[in-house]
């Protein structure tokens, strides 16, 4: 299994060799680009043009690096903005260019999270919530498959939500039936519904389980810990990745965060993070 971690140039892709070097040389062999995340950047700044010839720089940059860019992240907006037709109409667009760039830089899969139109922490209306999530996927799926792209739908950490836990996450899959939809499970997110991660992983099973986001937390706050620093139990994690036969990326969405440190210990931690992962990924 390969191991990755999340990379995020977003006012400046000058340094994007060297930085994907210094990644390839901890020992990853890919990368999660999450410049689509948030569009207030360089790569929604201008025209589609404008997009490509960053991306190729980028495309170049991995490929003289060694190293894959094997997801991408697509937009959402904290607080969620998808109250109005006005609003999931500027999303879906930002959607449909981000699919785009992801097949401009190579890598088949992008992430994305629900459509929440009510806010993050309600949903008085769930009928109304799975109709207009199912709207808007179906038509974003044919998009993806226009570009050969995987959507990968992202569990996410808020109960109160109809697409919340794996399961919801999976059922919506199977009801988009389409194999250019597919799964992201994020682990952090898994334990602050309760969910034990490695049995969400043998219930998606190979299948659905595209991609991974792995980070940890106290099971409480979506904290982006480190793994094996807070409540996950990665050995049961590790296991059932292998159990199922998970061949995609062990993907870190975390990283060690300079915090004060002097370069020679934030680059010792940066290495022990990077061998934890290909242990786990090794089982």
């Amino acid at each position: 299994m390969k191991t990755g971690i999340e990379w995020c140039p977003e006012k400046s892709v000058d340094n994007a060799e060297a930085e994907l070097k210094e990644i390839r040389a901890l020992g990853y062999d890919c990368v999660d680009f999450q410049s689509f995340c948030h569009t207030e950047n360089i790569f929604f700044d201008g025209t589609v043009r404008d997009m490509e010839k960053l991306l190729k720089r980028v495309k170049i940059a991995a490929e003289n690096a060694g190293i894959e860019i094997s997801q991408t992240h697509g937009p959402w907006r904290w607080p969620p903005q998808d109250a109005t037709e006005e609003d999931r109409s500027e999303r879906f667009e930002k959607m449909v260019r981000s699919l785009e760039g992801t097949a401009m830089v190579g890598c088949a899969d992008m992430v994305i999270h629900p459509v929440m139109p009510f806010g993050d922490n309600q949903n008085p209306d769930p009928e109304r919530f799975m109709e207009i999530n199912l709207e808007f996927f179906n038509r974003l799926t044919l998009k993806a498959r226009e570009y050969g792209v995987t959507i990968d739908f992202e569990n996410m950490p808020m109960p109160a939500l109809t697409l919340a836990s794996p399961r919801q996450i999976l059922d919506f899959a199977k009801q988009i039936d389409s194999p250019y939809f597919r799964v992201c499970l994020d682990t952090g997110h898994c334990t602050m519904l309760k969910v034990d991660p490695g049995q969400a992983v043998r219930e998606i099973g190979k299948q659905y389980l595209r991609v991974l986001h792995v980070h940890d937390n106290n099971g409480v706050s979506d904290l982006h810990w480190l793994p094996e620093t807070g409540v996950i139990d990665w050995k049961n994690f590790s296991a059932a990745l292998h159990e199922i036969g998970f061949d995609g990326v062990f993907s870190l969405e975390t990283n060690v965060k300079p915090n004060g440190l002097e370069p020679e210990e934030l680059l010792r931690k940066r290495q022990e993070l990077s061998r934890t992962a290909r242990r786990l990924a090794g089982g």
